[in-house]
């Protein structure tokens, strides 16, 4: 893993509004900074540069690992993965109605859900909890 200068840290970090770029934690719900991602993955050829690095909770960095396409569940093509940066959240999840999953509304959208995991007891678990003292879902 390379370094990451403060200075970008910084910029990467105040354009995703210290938020997860997949599932929306913050930095502030989570105790704790979240982790810069390279979206293309060093090992791929990805570059330590701003237009390259998104913020990521820890759980979602490690689910998405070096992938960059997961299956879309439906057709069991191949898609590319949600990219925080130049996507935008609303146009590929909703929240469900009580506010704990994620669901997947396009292909990438749900090969996303799956392959990060978005929706795993613990953190659905997590989310009730946080629904029921009103911090969640995010409301922007």
């Amino acid at each position: 893993m390379s370094y990451i200068p403060a200075t970008l840290r910084k910029q990467v970090t105040q354009a995703a509004r210290h938020r997860c770029g997949y599932c929306l934690r913050s930095e502030e719900l989570m105790g704790m900074p979240m982790t810069i991602e390279h979206l293309l993955p060093e090992f791929l050829g990805g570059q330590t540069v701003e237009e390259n690095l998104w913020l990521s909770c820890i759980r979602c960095n490690q689910f998405k690992g070096s992938q960059t396409h997961a299956t879309n569940p439906l057709t069991g093509g191949t898609v590319k993965l949600f990219n925080p940066r130049y996507q935008k959240w609303e146009e590929h999840f909703e929240w469900s109605t009580d506010g704990t999953m994620i669901i997947g509304q396009t292909e990438c959208g749900r090969a996303t859900v799956i392959a990060l995991q978005m929706n795993n007891l613990e953190i659905v678990v997590a989310r009730r909890l946080w629904v029921s003292v009103g911090w969640w879902p995010p409301q922007d």
